[in-house]
Order: structure tokens, then C-alpha cells, then sequence
């Protein structure tokens, strides 16, 4: 879409030219942006001229982590984890940047453009980066202008349909991750109304070694991100607890689902991901 209202584009080289000025937002890689109106609107800030590294190792005592630019696309992410894949250890971190990246309701040509923190500000409750960067633990780096800065976990950072923790005068620079994290075994399922809509749920599980601790974060489904923490895998009862003790009013309801329909969808999914956890401890023992 045309942005008829718009009088210039900005291309900030340093972190100092790159604040706002009334009546300017942020651009990363417009594929919501350009999508809808934005009469409000008279400049961009294109933030690729920054040249933030997308991904990048970090070193740690337990092994490397990883940080992700706020500005990385989802096709560059799927390229930088692709080679885990033939990694024993990382396999199934591979698998679930897919799965999440696939979630999306877009086109190869979508994924070339948008990216990792465009789609976490946009607090979208089916906003797939958001159920990866929440499964994998991220905790996300909010840069001020006055120099400051902040981090917060991404679970805690989206706050509601279209809300987040960030304040306007706040950046998100990226997103840092865990060695734990890239090392954990995960399960995925994810539902929608119709065979390419958007999800109406997502639940991912993971399972950390060696501590054998398990989370389950639930997306998509409710309002905002929800994590139900276990020491261990839980048995189905447990589970069920779990599961039921989401607040009422964290179910969502939209065209692609009903309060009611969704609490139950979640049920059955955390109740697939759980079996599928427990086979892969059972075939890891044999």
C-alpha cells in the first residue's frame, strides 16, 4: 500500500540519528506497516541503516547463546539456525524456528521482509515470533535516548492485543537467548480454524537438559503469552491443573476463535505436546 502522506524517509547510519521526530515512526521491514493506512504518519526511520548484525553467538560458561538483531528477518533467522538441523544438539531448536516461522500467515516473499522485532512490537497474540522468542526464554533489549537501557523477557514484554511493555520513546535493539535454551528438546502444535489461517493456538513445550525442568508457553490463544513452569514433566492431572488455572479473562476471542473453544483446543494441544515430550525421553533411555 502507498503511505500517500508520507514526506521523506530517514536512513540513520548511528543510534543517535535514529530517535524519532513528530509525526515519524520506526521502519523495519514494513510488511505491517505498508499493509494498512497510516494517514497519522509523515516520516520513517529505516532502521536497516543501522546494520545490526541478525544473528550472532555469544559466549558463555554452559556454552554459546545467541543474540538476534531486532531487525533480522524471519528468512534470515531460518537461514542462520538451518545448519542445527544436522546437529544432534541443536536439532530440535532448528525444528521449532521453523515450525514458529511456518505459523505465520504469509509468503516466502512476507518472510524476506519481516522481521524478528517487528512482529514482537506489534504484540499480535498470534504474532509467531513471539511464540518462538517466549519458548526459547528471550529476553529483549530496550534501548532510550538518553543512553539508557533495559531488558525484559519477552513473555513479559507483550502485554496485550496490540500492547507491549515497550515505552514510545523506547527501541528494541534485539534479543538475547540462552545456551539452555538452543539445547533443549521442543514440541509443537499449533491449530487454526482453517487449513492456512491464522493460529488459533499455539503450544510449545520444552523439555531442558540436564536438569530435566519443562515449560509449556501458550500463544496465540490468549492475550498475551502465558508460561506454566514445571520441575520436571508432568503427569496429565498436573497438567490439566496447569492448564485450567489460566485466568478466564487471558482467553482470547477474535473472528479465529471463541474464549471457550480455545481454552479447550489448548488442553488437547498441551496434552500432545506432553506425550510427544515423554517419547523422547523414553526413546533417549532405550
Amino acid at each position: 500500500m502507498d503511505l500517500a502522506e508520507l514526506r521523506g524517509v530517514r536512513v540513520p547510519r548511528t543510534l543517535d540519528e535514529a530517535w524519532l521526530q513528530p509525526g515519524e515512526a520506526w521502519l523495519a521491514g514494513g510488511s505491517w506497516l505498508y499493509s494498512t493506512p497510516q494517514p497519522h504518519l509523515r516520516g520513517l526511520v529505516d532502521l536497516a541503516g543501522l546494520g545490526w548484525s541478525a544473528v550472532a553467538p555469544v559466549p558463555a560458561a554452559d556454552g554459546p547463546g545467541l543474540t538476534i538483531g531486532a531487525t533480522c528477518t524471519v528468512a534470515g533467522l531460518l537461514a542462520a539456525t538451518a545448519p542445527w538441523a544436522a546437529e544432534p544438539g541443536r536439532a530440535s531448536a532448528a525444528s521449532l524456528v521453523r515450525r514458529c516461522a511456518d505459523a505465520f500467515l504469509m509468503s516466502f516473499k512476507v518472510q524476506e521482509v519481516a522481521t524478528i522485532g517487528g512482529n514482537i512490537c506489534l504484540g499480535l497474540p498470534a504474532g509467531a515470533m513471539t511464540s518462538l522468542a517466549v519458548a526459547l526464554d528471550a529476553r529483549a533489549t530496550l534501548l532510550a535516548a538518553d543512553g539508557g537501557s533495559r531488558v525484559v523477557p519477552v513473555a513479559d514484554l507483550v502485554t496485550g492485543p496490540g500492547r507491549t511493555d515497550r515505552r514510545p520513546e523506547e527501541l528494541l535493539r534485539g534479543l538475547e537467548v540462552d545456551a539452555a535454551a538452543l539445547t533443549a528438546t521442543y514440541a509443537v502444535r499449533t491449530l487454526s480454524l482453517t487449513p492456512v489461517g491464522r493460529s488459533a493456538a499455539v503450544v510449545v513445550g520444552r523439555r531442558d537438559a540436564p536438569s530435566g525442568a519443562c515449560a509449556l508457553s501458550v500463544t496465540a490463544a490468549t492475550d498475551r503469552p502465558v508460561v506454566l513452569r514445571f520441575a520436571g514433566l508432568p503427569g496429565s492431572e498436573e497438567l490439566a491443573a496447569a492448564v485450567a488455572g489460566i485466568a478466564d479473562e487471558r482467553w482470547y476471542a477474535d473472528p479465529h476463535g471463541a474464549p471457550d473453544w480455545r481454552a479447550h483446543v489448548t488442553g488437547v494441544l498441551a496434552r500432545e505436546v506432553l506425550d510427544e515430550l515423554h517419547a523422547g525421553v523414553r526413546e533417549a533411555a532405550a
